[in-house]
């Protein structure tokens, strides 16, 4: 009976883990079940256990027009900085993959840097270089700041994928007669499609939620987080608990996309090498 428990994952340390993971995981989703339940609270934040089970801050909220003006600035900045970050991190990682320069080593750990760096950092040195340069503070320093702060974001993701590709592959498309640019969409590309949409993924939502950068770089126009972190400060009220909800649905949908591309990415994967084989005109 021991062998056959242990077998079935039945052993002490099989219950062990198993209870460590639940714990894990209802100390950290716990709060966000939380969350949910009192946006839906009829007695607002007050009162355990919730009562009167309504929908009405859904509606307040979405009549609030301070709160939509903020998520529509924040999806704006997340977009421009996606676009900067790809613009400027894949030819960075190409560099750093396929080309030899002096200073290759500095000039790696420097992309690394806003990685590392605290964003207070960041975002009190480019306020800096903004008045210096008679700059005025807008939604368009924030987004040159999220750029600037998310651009290793894209160098490191598609980086590690260039170092995963099998260079046999790009000297065959070579050898049979492509030249180099189409090499690169026929062969190159394709194996970066994967990483390129996981580092837009990845900037866009780091840039949904920062709020460093953001309170350095800010103008007049909020984003998301700013609005609600200034509406905290007069205490939690059950419209953040909603608008907090619908951020998180939209994150665990954007999570389930990203896990349906990458199964639909290794099918891919599993016939580039037939396809990389086929003549190229």
């Amino acid at each position: 009976m021991g062998p056959l428990m242990k077998k079935n994952g039945w052993s002490r340390g099989g219950i062990v883990m198993a209870v460590y993971a639940a714990l894990l995981f209802a100390f950290l989703y716990l709060p966000v079940l939380v969350l949910v339940v009192y946006s839906c609270n009829g007695e607002g934040v007050a009162g355990f256990p919730p009562h009167n089970f309504t929908l009405h801050w859904y509606g307040l909220l979405f009549q609030d027009d301070a709160i939509w003006r903020a998520v529509g600035n924040s999806i704006v900045v997340a977009l421009a900085s996606v676009l900067i970050g790809l613009a400027l991190g894949i030819p960075a990682a190409l560099a750093l993959d396929r080309t030899s320069f002096p200073g290759k080593g500095a000039f790696r750990r420097l992309v690394l840097l806003p990685l590392v760096l605290p964003g207070i950092i960041t975002g009190l040195s480019l306020l800096m270089l903004f008045r210096e340069v008679d700059v005025k503070l807008s939604l368009a320093t924030v987004i040159l700041g999220h750029g600037t702060a998310l651009i290793s974001v894209a160098t490191t993701e598609v980086f590690a994928s260039l170092q995963r590709l099998e260079r046999a592959q790009e000297e065959a498309s070579l050898d049979l007669g492509a030249n180099y640019w189409q090499t690169f969409w026929r062969i190159t590309f394709p194996h970066m499609r994967l990483s390129i949409i996981a580092a837009a993924l990845l900037i866009f939502t780091l840039s949904l939620d920062e709020i460093a950068v953001s309170f350095f770089l800010i103008g007049r126009e909020n984003t998301l987080p700013l609005e609600i972190w200034g509406r905290l400060r007069r205490g939690i009220t059950p419209e953040i608990n909603a608008v907090s909800t619908i951020i998180f649905v939209f994150s665990l949908l954007a999570i389930l996309a990203w896990y349906r591309l990458r199964l639909a990415g290794k099918g891919e994967s599993s016939a580039e090498p037939l396809q990389a084989a086929e003549p190229l005109p």
